[in-house]
Order: structure tokens, then C-alpha cells, then sequence
């Protein structure tokens, strides 16, 4: 999105959180809008601040939902994990793996770009050893982020 766009958004999103506030599940039925509550003096700041901390949670539970920690059984790169199906496995590389990861250190020395290496095979069985040793579930079965309250 070019910066023109995402301040045309910011400035709807603005001008929606200040007309109709926060979004709250407890409106009375058949009211909506501007007219469904009166808003005190000075809300929308609080609206605003509100949104900003919900939204934060948001991002949190979709980027952590689920996901354990597995350390590479070769160089001891800790990563986060969730196996969402059996055919796939997402793993959350923070910059100190990435760093320690014998792997990707083979791959740099060469010359090559680690951001377009599919997987280190070694950590690939240090999660299915953590799987066997019942550490990581085969198919998650922790519930998708989604809307509502925090996981």
C-alpha cells in the first residue's frame, strides 16, 4: 500500500473510532451508531487508547497462538513451533537462531541468502524428535486466534 492509501485509511479509521467509539458486543439491540450511546466528553481518546491495546492483543495471540519452544537437538537454535496440520509446520526464526543455526551459517559462508532457505533440515528432526518425545503435538490443538477472548 503506497503511503497516500494508508493515510486515507488511518484518517477513516479515525473519524469511525471517533463517531462510533470502540466496538462493544453489549449495544442494545436495533441501535446502532452515533446514536446507540452517548459519549462523554473526552472519550475518544480513551476509545482510541482502548483500540490501540486491543489491537495489540490481537497481534499477539495471532502471532503466539499455540506455538512451543524447540531448541535444534545439533546447534541448540531455539525456535517457536506449531504444527497447524500434518502437512504443515510453522516455525517463528527470531534473529539470535537465525545467527546460531549451523545450517544457515553454511548457507551464508557460501554465499547464499538464508531468507530463501525453505528449512534447516536439523531442526526439521528436532521437531519431529519433539513430537515423538511428546513435547510438540503432531496437529495442534490449540484454538485459532480468531475474534473474541484471549486464548
Amino acid at each position: 500500500m503506497n503511503p497516500a492509501d494508508e493515510q486515507a485509511v488511518d484518517r477513516l479509521a479515525r473519524s469511525m473510532l471517533l463517531l462510533h467509539g470502540a466496538h462493544d458486543d453489549d449495544e442494545t439491540p436495533g441501535r446502532r451508531g452515533a446514536d446507540a450511546r452517548p459519549k462523554p466528553a473526552g472519550a475518544a481518546p480513551r476509545c482510541a487508547e482502548a483500540l490501540r491495546e486491543a489491537t495489540q492483543n490481537d497481534r499477539e495471540r495471532y502471532l503466539s497462538s499455540g506455538l512451543q519452544r524447540v531448541d535444534c537437538r545439533f546447534c541448540h537454535a531455539s525456535v517457536l513451533v506449531k504444527k497447524p496440520g500434518p502437512g504443515h509446520t510453522s516455525v517463528q526464526w527470531n534473529s539470535d537462531a537465525t545467527q546460531r543455526c549451523a545450517y544457515f551459517a553454511e548457507v551464508r559462508a557460501a554465499g547464499g541468502d538464508t531468507a530463501r532457505s525453505r528449512s534447516c533440515p536439523k531442526l526439521a528432526d528436532s521437531i519431529e524428535h519433539a513430537i515423538a518425545e511428546g513435547i510438540l503435538e503432531r496437529v495442534s490443538t490449540a484454538p485459532a486466534p480468531g475474534d473474541g477472548p484471549a486464548n
